[in-house]
């Protein structure tokens, strides 16, 4: 379990994996099929860049029961109040999710329905303690819960970039004392700043930091990433990298392996992110010298080319 490999002090490796926009889950299911044995956990994305998609949880438990991948879920405060999270969290629980990842949410503006009504009633901190009450037993009322709390591994994420400094630290320290295990991040590509976070602010704390490392398809990819991911900049240097090289797909995977080799060296693990092409990410691992795990993982049920609703029921 993840929870385990960070009290061994483990190189975490986790990788996200996006939620299909539609009822089944097949294609989910194939491109994530190479992370068994390769990774301690896949984060399962909630509607990343407020753009509609299945929902977490329901995905975790897929990837959980049939793959035999151990699942973090995300959960953002974007679309819930404390209502609705609180029963999420619990009906999560009770489906054998052991991990979750406290977010904010990207404003509904980011995404493909502009019109739709926000709700932030929390944000990230106060979600964590949130969690922390569940896993003691009570409601968001400090109420007992007649019929047993929850015992999440509650993570959240960090921008080692962040354009302010004292802000980064405010909220790092906010939520290591709001709760939070590990610490996922944003997509790094200054491993100066990634160092001077990790030595100056990360060092405070004995909780676990994983590196950002996204796979660049091409240079329209990262341009693209530039204009509409918020809060992160590809540098020019690795726009024309990408542009000037014959295949960019395999440039990309190249420049993925280094940040993952610089990675290794700074922090306490790496999370990688590949949209839509999940199916690379071991090629990935490979090519910056990361061997397959070595404990036992659960053999993969064989995923057909379809899934009927109803086998979903």
């Amino acid at each position: 379990m993840l929870r385990d490999a960070i009290a061994r002090q483990e190189f975490l490796i986790t990788a996200e994996v996006a939620p299909p926009r539609g009822s089944d889950p097949a294609s989910m299911l194939r491109q994530a099929t190479g992370l068994v044995g390769r990774v301690h956990a896949v984060n399962v994305t909630d509607s990343s860049r407020a753009v509609m998609g299945m929902s977490p949880l329901a995905a975790a438990v897929l990837l959980q029961q049939r793959l035999g991948l151990e699942a973090i879920c995300q959960l953002a405060c974007r679309d819930r109040n404390r209502i609705a999270l609180q029963g999420d969290l619990l009906g999560a629980a009770a489906l054998g999710l052991h991990n979750i990842l406290s977010l904010t949410g990207d404003p509904v503006k980011a995404g493909d329905s502009p019109d739709a009504k926000a709700v932030f009633d929390l944000e990230s901190v106060r979600l964590l303690r949130l969690i922390g009450q569940l896993n003691q037993g009570q409601d968001s009322n400090g109420k007992p819960l007649p019929e047993g709390g929850t015992h999440f591994l509650a993570g959240a994420a960090v921008d080692p970039q962040s354009p302010s400094w004292s802000g980064l630290q405010r909220r790092f320290e906010q939520k290591v004392l709001a709760g939070a295990q590990f610490f996922q991040s944003q997509l790094v590509t200054d491993f100066e700043k990634l160092d001077k976070f990790m030595t100056q602010i990360a060092s405070q704390s004995d909780k676990p930091v994983l590196a950002g490392i996204f796979l660049l398809k091409s240079a329209k990819n990262a341009q693209f990433i530039n204009n509409y991911v918020p809060g992160v900049q590809i540098p020019e240097s690795i726009i024309a990298r990408l542009a000037q090289a014959p295949k960019p797909l395999d440039e990309g995977m190249a420049i993925a392996a280094e940040q993952i080799q610089s990675a290794r060296q700074l922090c306490h693990g790496i999370h990688l992110m590949a949209v839509k092409c999940e199916h690379l990410m071991p090629q990935i691992l490979d090519r910056a010298g990361i061997a397959p795990l070595k404990q036992e993982t659960t053999t993969p049920t064989p995923i057909p080319n379809t899934v009927h609703s109803s086998a979903l029921h």
